[in-house]
């Protein structure tokens, strides 16, 4: 097995003591992706960004869980109103190449705070039960999609407006996880591309997406399964009290303690 090509950068890899603590965040992630059809980047971006850096967990998270999306999302197809999703989608595209810019050239540090803020803020808005209650014009549509795309783009943060606007309609969890489920994969093709034309999948990107989208697709699978019969309340509860403590834990400010 050593004489494989791989192999050395896979040794590597996994022979770094934040290896085990990624290989849990990739885990815990997929798991709750799979019950809500969300959440995977409120938990993974912060937390991976603390252990590595953004850089790094933005383009692993983007590579696995939109694989690992693609089988559920088809599955969901028939439940999303895509009369819906064709406008945000469009917003997405627009803005996710001014969210890879940022990816780019904006500090390590300032991103990080910029995903822990962006990850409290986001649960505060979803806890206090604010929601979008006008009607999806055109217009709106595409803003929330501007908004998720920029997200996506930067961080790979893109539910959060999408949350606040579709559960603010008439749909159900299972539609309003069908939605984002079905434009994850719309929006996380378009980054892919822009990811590649910009260089951000290095070896170590594609070494550590590979060993992580492992647990992160067994991790899914067994969120996915958990979700059916599992009430409205119970399936957003359990979502923010995971992404609470994955947006305080990453903190900056407790990096001595680490």
């Amino acid at each position: 097995m050593s004489d494989l090509p791989f192999w050395p950068a896979f040794a590597a890899a996994a022979a770094e003591p934040r290896f085990l603590i990624a290989l849990g965040i990739a885990a815990l992630a997929g798991l709750v992706r799979g019950f809500t059809g969300f959440g995977s980047a409120l938990i993974y971006m912060p937390l991976m960004s603390a252990v590595y850096s953004p850089q790094v967990a933005a383009p692993t998270l983007l590579l696995f869980d939109t694989l690992c999306s693609l089988p559920f999302a088809l599955k969901v197809w028939s439940q999303a109103t895509r009369r819906e999703i064709g406008p945000v989608a469009v917003g997405g595209a627009v803005f996710v190449p001014l969210g890879v810019a940022a990816l780019l050239y904006v500090d390590v540090l300032i991103l990080r705070w910029f995903i822990a803020a962006l990850v409290l803020v986001a649960l505060a808005v979803l806890v206090s039960g604010w929601r979008y209650h006008g009607k999806p014009t055109a217009a709106a549509s595409f803003g929330v999609g501007a908004m998720a795309g920029f997200g996506a783009g930067s961080v790979q943060i893109a539910a959060p407006p999408l949350l606040v606007f579709w559960l603010g309609g008439q749909n159900s969890a299972a539609t309003v996880r069908a939605n984002i489920m079905v434009y994850f994969i719309l929006e996380g093709t378009l980054s892919i591309i822009a990811y590649l034309f910009t260089g951000l999948f290095d070896g170590q990107v594609l070494t550590l997406a590979i060993l992580l989208g492992v647990p992160f697709a067994a991790a899914m699978t067994a969120g996915a399964w958990w979700f059916h019969g599992t009430s409205d309340l119970l399936y957003r509860r359990l979502a923010y009290v995971i992404i609470a403590f994955s947006g305080l834990a990453s903190l900056p400010l407790f990096d001595a303690l680490r």
